[in-house]
């Protein structure tokens, strides 16, 4: 299976393809909520759930305790996921949408192996957050080997809880103690690992992250409920912004990911902004990388992608292992 790529086996992607229209194939998330079935495995659920004007059962995706539960029932429904809570104000991602990204990180190897995914698949996340969804989905859907890094140490903490409680699930949580590095100081010396992923700061202020969020009450119809509505969608400073944005946040990844060339399969991360691909791009170039891909992902009118590079030559990808 071919990953929804925009790009050739070299640094210089190709021309922009047309985005997929709809979650992928194998996204368990691509019809509508089931509510009776999500009320029946995490029954707080029920307060939150009523009929819309459409006639249709639903939540008000604008309440974030409503979000959250969501996010709870989801997790316990389809992953096994159990006690699984963020603190007030931290990002509280929706489910679909990461479970995208896992899956195309899967096509990724499938591609790189010849349609087989190796037995073991070692996969770090660069900034897990209080949440840890994405080492949750990969490490249910997969049974990958995940290593979750994060600096906020209320968020890791509560990432730890989150992981003890489910111990089914192979996932190790490392606390990075340098402010501004990725790989240094959590790659431990030796080790090797198939995948790397990350949900960068997209913003480059906390104005512009604002404004962002205003953006999202406009969209919801709604009227913001505070004077700074940033934290109604959840998320702590550096969720959401980071001095430079995104742009710099990937340039420093990229220029990180060149120490540890040959450790790693596939660096991956999410851009929020397709006016961000052509600098990262060149940066990529610059950096020596010999393969870059943009993959388009989508969930209803929301388009997103994430960028993924690698400095293993393609006749070395089938024979590289992360054990």
């Amino acid at each position: 299976m071919k990953p929804r790529s925009k790009s050739a086996n070299s640094s210089k992607p190709r021309p922009a393809a047309k985005p997929p229209a709809e979650l992928h194939p194998r996204n368990r998330h691509r019809g509508r909520y089931d509510f009776p079935a999500l009320i029946a495995a995490c029954p707080d659920l029920r307060a939150f759930v009523a009929v819309n004007p459409y006639g249709d059962e639903s939540i008000d995706f604008a309440n974030p305790a409503a979000v959250k539960t969501l996010n709870r029932a989801l997790l316990i429904a389809f992953y096994g996921v159990q006690a699984w809570d963020i603190p007030a104000g931290y990002l509280c991602p929706p489910i679909p949408g990461r479970a995208d990204y896992i899956h195309s990180l899967a096509d990724l190897l499938l591609d790189s192996h010849r349609g087989r995914v190796p037995d073991v698949v070692r996969v770090l996340d660069i900034g897990c957050g209080a949440n840890c969804v994405y080492p949750l989905l990969a490490a249910a859907e997969y049974g990958w080997q995940c290593v979750a890094s994060e600096l906020d140490e209320v968020a890791l903490n509560n990432a730890r809880q989150i992981a003890a409680a489910n111990p089914q699930l192979n996932i190790e949580l490392r606390q990075q103690k340098i402010p501004s590095a990725m790989f240094l100081g959590i790659v431990q010396d030796g080790e090797f690992f198939d995948l790397t992923l990350c949900n960068p700061p997209f913003h480059g202020s906390l104005a512009e992250a604002s404004a962002g969020s205003q953006r999202k009450w406009k969209n919801l119809g709604k009227a913001p409920r505070a004077a700074t509505p940033l934290l109604n969608f959840g998320g702590q400073g550096g969720e959401l912004w980071c001095e430079g944005g995104e742009e710099a946040f990937i340039q420093r990844m990229i220029s990180e990911s060149r120490q540890i060339s040959q450790r790693c399969l596939w660096f991956t991360s999410l851009v929020s902004k397709a006016s961000s691909l052509p600098l990262l791009y060149r940066t990529l170039e610059k950096a020596g990388a010999l393969d870059v891909r943009t993959i388009e992902m989508s969930q209803g009118q929301k388009q997103s992608r994430f960028l993924a590079w690698t400095f293993i030559p393609p006749a070395s990808h089938e024979r590289f292992s992360s054990v």
